[in-house]
């Protein structure tokens, strides 16, 4: 009966050989066509691309194919002995015995269909891979038709005969489909594992070959056919006196096993991107698809399939690392004071390179898919630098000349617009160099006077910060900063202040063609600007000598902070590095007493010091047309309008208002001494209306008993989110022989004195000023807007309307 058995065994497996051979012959079979090991392994694309430095190390994987999860090719020596001896068990036991056919298992499972009997399935691991290989033999919703499985079973004898077992069974594991869009093992063992190939344990090794026969089937099955691979990988099984221990054994683990697969199949620890530098890989592939063009212009947008699994970048790995953790340090630090995100880029001078970019806190922020360096923010008074320099260019100022730092009501369309120092006081007569230097606002509002607001947003343009709207829109506040730059332009613009004026494009790729450079800034003010903001002194009146500002070698840095302390930045440069630093939340909510030196600024200085640790910097040599010359300064003139004049001449002889020094001018423009005409105090802020004295050829002062301010018209707007108490409004009067003069607000007394403070309220109001006898002397009307005011504990570091913050 068995020779019988076998003897028809033989006779089916014959048959089916035959037919194999016959339907081989038919014009369908283009088997010569099934492609190399060779053109296998190059033409396979994983999911995710590899983000390069230029040291060729690893700092980011991004997900760039979202429609299957690929990942990277493994060498099937880097794969589990134990995967491998599960497969072949569970797929194909007599893999190195066959040419690619099982022809004892492929006659057993045609005699079996022949009577409806459910056997085992036939197909090997070669005619499985070659499936994968050729479409044509793909299995379909319906299934295999005879031609495609004839056709499978011809390839699968091609591919025996070029291909080596070890190259079948490698290409099999990294193309074979697993569980929804997970292809190949090292998806797999990342995904449901957390681990690489190579670290798969006999329990993990069955759950994955019992996927490949059913990748969509429910856990419990997927865990009881992993149970029966588990089985088969154990050789103690087959001893019959270890029988019922084994069993007990088999079953416990199985059991467990039952466990281990439902929370295995349920896991997902491939995440879509892994690295230090997520938003810097975003971009990178932007810009070699062709996406991005200029420095910054593809702020967003999504990522197609690249071309190449490996991008080598200009990123530096070590300097990457260590500006992520030094931004995450600084700003686990200022916890408790509402601060949570950062950015930080650093170029390279002369290239442009981008050597670090980081585009959020990551882990300590909520938003930590927002770029910070492609975010818009307010830029506060980072944007000084670029109106002095083009003021000195326009030779209004020089870097020597005095500047009026006092109150100032500057009239506009909307009403007056009262510019204010971060600390709320102001330091009168100063040097561009002090106001640049220790950022003072008022002398910045008064320099834009002077340049224009359509001109310096012109400039700004020229810089290569893109602004939507046009210089009227901003108005003076564009001094302050009050338009919206992301931080890849604002570093760019300062790094043209580096490279004497001139401006190209960011760049990510190595490229060897050099950058192309335009003119955006006049060279010789761009030196002058750049040595006033690496001058400590001039920087001491605000931030003071032991500034964390402060280098052992020379840099040049600038910082800013906008309305309410919502950004916070620091930028600057060395001789050879531009480094930008942002410091604020994603959400635009206000930070909690962040200043200049004490959010961004550590940062910045930490990067600089890491990137000088063993490289010099050394100040930029005088570019041709500018000239040094030794000044002197004049004495301090009282510049209140309501003290006598008697006063004002003692003052006079005080000390100068600066000390002598070496200033760097713009070539004719020079002069060795800067002083203010003890008269023009007072007639600074004396009214328009003052007539020129015929006799002296300087204005006049005011009639007494004029109402200096508010002037007739006036329109004072309210801000919310600045305390009443910061709001008041300063009357004045000329003095003439009579200080007690009387106020009253519509019709009402409101105090004595030459000059009174008064909280606003909203509405239309009559301002009158009386003498003794309650004559009414003059009288002007003025308006307050704004129905509310926000009640807040701390004082606002400012708005748009002219308050803004170093």
């Amino acid at each position: 009966m068995k020779a019988e058995m076998v003897r028809g065994r033989e006779m089916r497996t014959l048959w089916l050989r035959a037919l194999v051979v016959m339907g081989a012959a038919l014009p369908g079979f283009a088997v010569h066509a099934l492609p190399t090991y060779a053109e296998v392994r190059q033409d396979f694309r994983p999911s995710d691309t590899l983000i390069l430095s230029r040291e060729g190390e690893v700092v980011q994987r991004i997900r760039t194919d979202a429609t299957v999860r690929r990942g990277q090719w493994v060498p099937l020596a880097d794969v589990s002995p134990a995967l491998r001896t599960a497969l072949v068990l569970s797929e194909d036991k007599r893999f190195y015995e066959h040419s690619g056919v099982d022809w004892r298992a492929a006659s057993a499972a045609a005699w079996g269909n022949l009577w409806n009997q459910r056997t085992r399935g036939a197909s090997t691991i070669t005619m499985q891979l070659a499936g994968l290989l050729d479409g044509d033999w793909r299995q379909g919703p319906g299934g295999r038709t005879v031609v495609q499985k004839l056709g499978q079973t011809v390839a699968a004898q091609v591919l025996d005969r070029r291909w080596r077992k070890d190259q079948i069974l490698e290409a099999y594991l990294n193309l074979v489909p697993f569980r929804g869009e997970v292809v190949g093992i090292d998806a797999l063992s990342r995904t449901l594992f957390g681990k690489a190939a190579h670290g798969l344990d006999d329990r993990e090794a069955a759950v994955a070959a019992a996927l490949v026969r059913a990748p969509n089937a429910k856990p419990a099955l997927v865990a009881q056919r992993a149970c029966g691979v588990l089985r088969a990988m154990q050789p103690a099984l087959a001893e019959p006196t270890k029988v019922a221990t084994v069993s007990r054994s088999a079953a416990l683990d199985c059991d467990a096993l039952e466990l281990f697969a439902s929370a295995a199949l349920q896991h997902r620890a491939f995440d879509a991107t892994e690295g230090v530098a997520p938003h810097f890989a975003r971009y990178a592939l932007r810009q070699q698809q062709g996406g991005a063009g200029s420095a910054g212009s593809a702020a967003a947008g999504g990522i197609s399939p690249v071309t190449t699994p490996q991008l080598r970048t200009t990123l530096r790995a070590p300097l990457q690392r260590f500006a992520v953790q030094t931004l995450q340090q600084h700003l686990r630090e200022l916890r408790g004071r509402h601060v949570e995100d950062g950015a930080v880029l650093v170029l390279d001078n002369a290239t442009g390179a981008v050597l670090a970019w980081v585009g959020s806190s990551g882990v300590l922020s909520q938003a930590s898919e927002v770029d910070g360096v492609l975010a818009p923010r307010q830029p506060g008074s980072t944007l000084k630098p670029f109106l002095y320099a083009q003021a000195i260019a326009e030779q209004r100022l020089t870097a020597a000349s005095l500047v009026d730092d006092s109150s100032a009501q500057i009239a506009t369309s909307g009403g007056l617009y009262i510019p204010q120092n971060y600390d709320r006081q102001f330091k009168g007569w100063v040097s561009v160099r002090t106001a640049l230097a220790a950022s003072l606002n008022v002398p910045a509002v008064r320099t834009l006077v002077m340049v224009t607001p359509d001109a310096f947003h012109r400039q700004l343009g020229a810089l290569g910060m893109p602004l939507r709207e046009s210089g009227d829109y901003f108005g003076y506040s564009l001094a302050l900063g009050s338009p919206e730059v992301p931080l890849l332009h604002l570093t760019n613009a300062y790094r043209s202040l580096a490279n004497g004026g001139r401006l190209s494009a960011v760049r990510v790729l190595p490229a060897d063609a050099k950058p192309a450079f335009a003119l955006g800034l006049d060279p010789r003010a761009a030196f002058i600007v750049g040595d006033i903001l690496s001058d400590g002194n001039a920087r001491a009146r605000t931030f003071g000598t032991d500034s964390v500002l402060a280098t052992r070698f020379w840099t040049a840095v600038k910082t800013g902070t906008s309305k309410d302390m919502r950004d916070n930045w620091a930028v600057g440069w060395s001789q050879r590095y531009t480094v930008g630093v942002w410091v604020g939340n994603a959400s635009g909510a206000a930070m909690h007493d962040v200043s200049g030196t004490s959010g961004a600024a550590p940062v910045w200085a930490a990067i600089m010091g890491f990137l000088h640790a063993r490289e010099p910097s050394r100040a930029p040599q005088p570019p041709q047309g500018v000239v040094q010359q030794a000044v002197r300064f004049g004495p301090a003139a009282n510049d209140a309008a309501d003290a006598p004049i008697a006063a004002q001449r003692q003052r006079a002889a005080a000390m100068p208002l600066e000390a002598a020094r070496q200033e760097w001018f713009v070539q004719g423009t020079q002069q060795p001494f800067f002083a203010i005409n003890n008269v023009a105090a007072p007639a600074y802020v004396a009214s328009a209306k003052g007539k020129n004295n015929p006799k002296s050829g300087q204005p006049a002062e005011p009639e007494a008993g004029r109402i200096l301010s508010p002037v007739k018209g006036t329109i004072i707007a309210l801000d919310p989110d600045i305390p009443p108490q910061s709001q008041r409004l300063r009357m004045t009067a000329s003095e003439g022989n009579n200080a007690r003069w009387t106020w009253r607000l519509d019709g009402k007394p409101l105090g004595r004195g030459a000059s009174l403070e008064w909280l606003p309220w909203p509405g239309r109001h009559q301002l009158e000023l009386a003498d003794e006898q309650g004559r009414v002397m003059d009288a002007v009307q003025f308006e307050v807007r704004g129905a509310t005011v926000a009640q807040v504990a701390a004082p606002s570091a400012g708005d748009a309307r002219g308050r803004k913050v170093r």
